[in-house]
């Protein structure tokens, strides 16, 4: 029987956990090796340079661009307020001057006799970076952060929206296969992490954005329900950056789709403990996963030589999640796998597998386009 190897989404109960916190440019590390740190402590501290504004002051003011620097008030490298007089010219007979209002605050970094353009740096934007997990600090990079460990449950996701954000894990479906609904949201899950089981609704992020809730998490959600969240249609993208208000993680796939029983059972039991998400995904490639990271804290080592869940032997039967467009996230059967490659829409040749469809379609794709689901 042909056969193959394909991985899947990690979901494990503990294990050793790493992560890079850098900054996006050089700046200060705050932390040192073998410091212990809670997941919003700040590991490092940068300012990133701040909006340009050009202005072309020769248009706006009449005057030729050579005129431009003995018009100025101010001096290249000087601050300028918002409203403050930028520059003034000298009128006619000291009579009809016109002066130019500075439209944001910020410094002034150039200013050219050429075009009779000023470029207006805006405030300098602070950047944090937190530790996102608490635990260890095993190494420092540079002067960009440092890296993070910790033993913890770790458990990615198929799809998620918005960034990181934190809070203590409640669990409010009765089993992996209850949806999420607005009557499961309540004001008293501020700051929560909210496990549901099957479909999250689009009213019940909503709610859920109105009542604080940091993140939500469960098995499915439809197309439909996403384009009204996020008010557009999400293409090939990387996510995470949407601003929300909610962080959102889709651990199966599009649709009604029940978590796996294990990964509801992991919620359970880790129901109350302090977690971090991350609802960053990579669509096309599938190299960026969202997750949840929920660190233990009594002091037993990781298990790192028990086998994830997720991955394994791709064959007829196995039950496989599509990874990637133009069937991202639809579940599906293995009905055939050609030993032969085949060709390919892009003229490529790949080993490819046919699938059956949850909604009964029968479709081929690269192998390499599926995941093994966990039970």
């Amino acid at each position: 029987m042909a056969q193959a190897y394909t991985p899947g989404l990690q979901v494990r109960e503990r294990t050793t956990y790493r992560t890079s916190r850098l900054l996006p440019i050089p700046g200060e590390v705050l932390v040192k090796l073998g410091d212990t740190l809670g997941a919003e402590d700040v590991v490092a501290r940068t300012k990133q340079p701040g909006t340009v504004t050009p202005i072309n002051l020769a248009n706006v003011l009449g005057v030729p661009p050579a005129e431009v620097p003995r018009v100025l008030l101010k001096k290249g490298g000087e601050r300028v307020e918002a409203g403050e007089a930028l520059a003034r010219t000298d009128g006619i007979f000291g009579l009809f001057k016109s002066t130019y209002q500075a439209p944001v605050s910020g410094t002034i970094e150039a200013v050219s006799n050429v075009t009779g353009q000023l470029i207006l740096r805006g405030e300098p934007i602070l950047v944090d970076v937190k530790a996102f997990t608490s635990g260890e600090v095993v190494e420092i990079v540079g002067d960009e952060g440092c890296v993070m460990q910790s033993t913890a449950t770790f458990i990615q996701g198929i799809f998620g929206i918005g960034g990181e954000t934190y809070g203590t894990i409640r669990v409010v479906a009765k089993g992996p296969e209850e949806d999420l609904t607005p009557a499961h949201i309540t004001t008293d899950m501020r700051g929560q992490i909210v496990i549901g089981g099957g479909r999250i609704h689009g009213e019940t992020v909503e709610k859920a954005i109105e009542c604080g809730v940091s993140a939500l998490v469960a098995g499915g959600i439809d197309d439909h329900d996403l384009k009204q969240i996020l008010g557009y249609d999400l293409g090939v993208a990387i996510t995470g950056t949407e601003q929300l208000g909610i962080t959102l993680i889709i651990t199966e796939g599009f649709g009604d789709i029940a978590m796996a029983r294990h990964t509801f059972a992991l919620f359970q039991e880790r129901e109350g403990a302090a977690a971090a998400v991350n609802g960053a995904t990579q669509i096309r490639a599938g190299v960026l996963r969202p997750e949840i990271v929920i660190p233990w804290h009594d002091g037993k080592p990781a298990d790192d030589t028990a086998a994830r869940v997720g991955g394994g032997a791709l064959e007829v039967g196995a039950k496989v999640r599509i990874i990637r467009d133009p069937y991202f996230g639809v579940l599906a059967e293995v009905a055939a796998m050609p030993p032969e490659p085949e060709v390919l829409g892009s003229g490529s040749k790949a080993r490819v597998v046919q699938l059956q469809t949850t909604s009964g379609d029968v479709v081929t794709v690269p192998r390499a386009n599926v995941e093994i689901l966990s039970e």
